[in-house]
């Protein structure tokens, strides 16, 4: 129970539904008293005093579960060495990963209970078929398209999948917030949290310079010519346009994105938004989501950022990675994205991104 109206109403169903719900607040923060009212993400003291008065108002014993060392070392330090690879991480996933579906789940088993419920709007629905294993669940698209979560919980395995519960998946958020209102649960109004929870006042690049410190380096056009310098090339992502602060301007005249970021050398590569599109895809690390892993190339959707846009695709297997082939190009592609694979609305699987090419493939 993060302390938000999903979480409260996800539980007040798992009770009304008749199972022995017991409430728990993850303690994520290693300086809780250092989280302040305003803050904008999930882990404030206030957002676990809110958890606790919706637990109370639905009748469910309240625990809080320190987890702020695991989650320190799983989440944010992993976030902080995708950024210095020149990647850029999705910390939600990990989280979900690492945190709600790993160590979470392990201690509820330990202690006797079947499942993790969460406030995700996200659908679970029976496997079935000769590509299923017995017993599994599979994961959909929640009916209310622009809260839907399945992509940030598409790197769950199908052991961890058959161990949860998302109760909000069959709901818009209109209809949580007035169900809330309706079971007299303080946190009907309250404001979705956003950005990244860690990061509380949301600026990301003076995060990571609070940790990595200055690295000052070149920034290039695609024929090497040095047009710019940064104090951090962890500060900048594939796609990104604004903050470049590129002194000389591009001979066309026109708008100039990130390209590449090279770690090594701190080199960021600028250039036009035509150069930003790829079509084929290398990612490793596949998780298959309910499912086993297809046997000859599949054709499906796949979404490459959280509530990005879908594209069609063609995929594989190559060895342990996964290898996709956009039906069009897609701009803005970073290594450290997840790809998260489609049929439909349900998920198949997803796989972390490890870089982009233009040269076709053969299946």
């Amino acid at each position: 129970m993060s302390g938000g109206v999903d979480s409260a109403v996800a539980a007040a169903r798992a009770a009304d539904a008749g199972h022995d719900v017991t409430g728990v607040h993850l303690a994520l923060s290693r300086n809780p008293s250092s989280y302040r009212t305003g803050a904008r993400g999930c882990c404030t003291l206030e957002d676990a005093r809110d958890a606790r008065r919706a637990a109370d108002v639905i009748g469910i014993p309240f625990y809080v579960w320190d987890l702020a060392e695991q989650f320190h070392r799983d989440v944010v330090q992993d976030f902080v060495d995708e950024y210095a690879r020149g990647h850029t991480p999705n910390p939600c996933l990990r989280c979900n990963e690492k945190i709600k579906f790993a160590a979470v789940l392990d201690r509820a088993v330990a202690l006797g209970f079947d499942a993790v419920c969460t406030g995700h709007h996200a659908r679970l629905m029976p496997a079935d078929g000769d590509a299923a294993p017995a017993g599994g669940q599979r994961l959909l698209r929640s009916v209310d398209q622009a809260k839907d979560q399945s992509y940030v919980l598409a790197v769950l395995t199908g052991e961890q999948l058959a161990r949860a519960m998302f109760p909000l998946g069959g709901s818009t958020k209109e209809q949580v917030r007035k169900e809330a209102a309706e079971r007299g649960l303080g946190v009907a109004d309250k404001p979705d949290s956003h950005d990244v929870c860690f990061i509380a006042d949301g600026n990301t690049r003076k995060f990571l310079e609070g940790r990595l410190g200055a690295l000052p380096g070149r920034i290039v056009d695609t024929d090497g010519a040095v047009v710019g310098s940064h104090d951090g090339s962890y500060g900048f992502t594939v796609g990104q346009r604004k903050g470049l602060r590129i002194g000389t301007p591009a001979p066309d005249g026109r708008p100039r994105y990130v390209l590449d970021i090279e770690p090594v050398s701190n080199t960021v590569t600028v250039g036009p938004a035509e150069a930003l599109g790829v079509t084929d895809i290398e990612a490793g690390r596949p998780v298959w989501s309910g499912c086993l892993p297809p046997a000859a190339p599949v054709d499906c959707l796949v979404q490459l950022r959280a509530h990005g846009e879908q594209y069609g695709a063609s995929a594989w297997l190559d060895g342990g990675n996964l290898r996709i082939r956009l039906s069009q190009p897609a701009r803005g592609v970073a290594r450290g994205q997840a790809a998260v694979l489609y049929d439909g609305n349900v998920v198949l699987g997803s796989a972390t991104i490890t870089g982009t090419r233009q040269p076709a493939m053969t299946p």
